[in-house]
């Protein structure tokens, strides 16, 4: 699921699939001055909370010096537990750092972050820890106001910052706890400005999106399998060997049953962190495998194609699709692979990587539109073919002539459900690239509610479905009355590429007579 920012309400009421909370760091003061992995877990609030400060005037005036101070931060919130129903956590950062004359943010300038996670089960337990890291992100400011002494104390306005991400919420409670190390010598932390707190909005899916996505997924897995079983027995039950459509309708039911199987429950029960990239797999393969579909399905039913049936006819085509799904693959294993061993690393965290991710998300948009596009071109074909092709309709007898009519009215219908199908996963795919990445450049988000998230799920199911329904091949044979030489001769002809089929796969048989004519 993609890190939506829905409404801040809280638990399974929310329009969104995830929900955000807002959190302010805590100061507190390391009087111990161990800075070893092995020391102790700062807590904000309760019975073991820090000795903490209010403002770092207050530190100055205690003679704390800046290495002492902890940015503390417990998720959730007090009388709350995180829960296995929300799948992920994304974290995102955001300073607030005052105008100083004297303490200016320089251009460039990076802060440096050393940042740990612990997790514990219990209120009672003591802390362990997940990950520690020393992070660099780059702070992204402007003052709105002039740099004036009258103006000091105000606030710059700076841009969110990616913090952390973790693939699954196997505990109830976390703690962060992040420094910010000066050093003069080596010029770390120097140039960031005044630093006067840290806030960070946590991102996790709502529990009640999860239950409603994990029934649907165990309800639509068996629907699918079971007519994708009974499709391929029709077809095994042919004495011809099964054509490229039928196999590619097959392979187009495998990846909708793999997107399928709900192994998203075992995530409730065990600690998977790789679940998140798990999923990006196997929506990747469903995409690939639905966008070589459509220019197959298209493709062999032009009917001005004298070569056809072949796999290897459409390479130009498919070649681009399954570059694309691998560049996509190795951009996901970048960011959310390395993200197994380090929450806190983000491909977003540096110049280079942010230009990578941004000009991914802006060429993977237009490539789908300009397949669209395509696609579009391609069904236009079909139709302007079949339309030619229907003058030969009226040399036919009555039953034959109302029998393809009907058939051709069918297939233009399937053809428009295909066309209104793609437009739909082309707008989801863009939709979900730039939520995926709007936090990173800061700018707006698109609200994308859970009834458009399970609705082209769904829509995809059915669609699969109903592809596999219509394509069976049939042993009915129509015209039969009609048994005068020249008309089974005709049947003949017209059966030159799928014998005795009914269904939209007519439509391609009577294209195998059109083509050799």
């Amino acid at each position: 699921a993609s890190p939506v920012i829905g409404h801040l309400k809280h638990g399974m009421r929310s329009t969104g699939p995830t929900t955000a909370v807002h959190y302010l760091a805590t100061k507190c003061v390391d009087t111990v001055k161990t800075h070893h992995k092995d020391s102790k877990w700062f807590m904000p609030w309760g019975p073991d909370q820090c000795s903490k400060i209010r403002d770092f005037d207050e530190a100055t005036a205690k003679r704390i010096e800046a290495n002492n101070i902890v940015f503390a931060v417990h998720i959730p919130l007090p009388n709350r537990e995180m829960s296995p129903w929300f799948q992920f956590m994304l974290v995102i950062l955001q300073f607030d750092i005052a105008f100083k004359m004297q303490n200016q943010i320089e251009d460039g300038s990076l802060v440096t972050m050393d940042v740990g996670l612990a997790y514990r089960d219990s209120t009672l337990s003591e802390w362990t820890e997940m990950a520690h890291s020393t992070e660099h992100r780059k702070l992204s400011c402007n003052f709105t106001a002039t740099m004036t002494y009258e103006n000091e104390g105000r606030y710059y306005e700076c841009d969110l910052l990616p913090f952390m991400e973790v693939g699954s919420v196997a505990h109830k409670y976390y703690l962060l706890n992040i420094r910010l190390p000066v050093n003069e010598r080596k010029k770390v932390n120097i140039g960031i400005g005044e630093i006067k707190d840290i806030r960070l909005v946590s991102i996790h899916q709502n529990g009640g999106f999860t239950k409603v996505w994990f029934a649907m997924k165990t309800f639509l897995t068996p629907s699918v399998l079971i007519i994708m079983i009974w499709y391929w027995r029709r077809i095994t039950q042919m004495t011809r060997p099964p054509v490229l459509l039928e196999k590619i309708i097959f392979a187009l039911g495998i990846s909708m049953t793999f997107i399928n199987i709900p192994v998203e429950w075992f995530s409730v029960g065990f600690n998977w962190t790789w679940m998140l990239l798990f999923g990006d797999i196997r929506q990747g393969i469903f995409y690939a495998m639905l966008l070589s579909f459509w220019i197959i399905f298209c493709g062999e039913h032009l009917m001005d194609q004298t070569e056809r049936n072949h796999f290897s006819v459409y390479w130009k085509q498919v070649g681009p699709i399954v570059f694309g799904s691998f560049c996509l693959f190795i951009f996901d294993m970048c960011e959310r692979g390395v993200q197994l061993k380090n929450p806190f690393y983000s491909i977003w965290a540096s110049d280079v990587g942010t230009e990578l991710a941004m000009a991914f998300i802006i060429v993977a948009g237009i490539c789908a539109c300009l397949y669209f596009l395509f696609l579009c071109f391609m069904v236009f074909q079909v139709f302007r073919n079949i339309s030619g092709k229907r003058s030969s309709l009226p040399a036919m007898t009555k039953a034959r002539r109302l029998h393809y009519e009907g058939l051709i009215f069918r297939f233009k219908f399937l053809m428009l459900v295909t066309l209104a199908c793609a437009a739909m996963t082309v707008i989801f795919f863009i939709i979900s690239q730039v939520n995926e990445g709007h936090w990173h450049w800061g700018g707006y988000t698109v609200q994308v509610n859970s009834a458009f998230f399970t609705g082209i799920y769904g829509m995809w199911n059915l669609y699969v479905f109903a592809l596999m329904f219509l394509y069976a091949p049939s042993h009915k044979r129509y015209g039969d009355e009609q048994s005068s030489a020249g008309n089974s001769g005709e049947d003949i002809q017209l059966t030159t590429t799928i014998t005795h089929v009914d269904g939209p796969t007519e439509i391609y048989k009577m294209t195998g007579k059109e083509a050799q004519e």
